[in-house]
């Protein structure tokens, strides 16, 4: 797993690369809380174009940043979910949470 991170404009963007699974959450956990509580931003956009997969250990890890995100009212987006991303995030109901765009 891999995490970059950009800016654009007034959004950090995070672009997840490889699996979020149990195996990689703590470190994708430390580096968004460690992003998100020190970086000056509006709205953070998580680009998930090159995530292959995501389990429920994912789905969790991106529903804390979200409430993180959301304590600070700092709005979260989700951008370019690949295919296998897009489905888990419509069976679980998280575009209900998190705005694709």
């Amino acid at each position: 797993m891999e995490l970059f991170i950009d800016f654009e404009g007034g959004s950090i963007v995070f672009r997840l690369v490889g699996e979020l699974d149990e195996h990689s959450a703590e470190f994708v956990k430390r580096k968004l809380d460690s992003a998100i509580t020190s970086e000056n931003f509006n709205a953070a956009i998580f680009d998930l174009s090159r995530l292959s997969f995501m389990d429920s250990t994912g789905i969790g890890v991106i529903i804390g940043r979200y409430k993180l995100l959301k304590k600070q009212s700092k709005r979260a987006y989700v951008r370019n979910p690949s295919p296998t991303v897009d489905k888990i995030f419509r069976m679980s109901g998280l575009y209900e949470i998190i705005t694709k765009i």
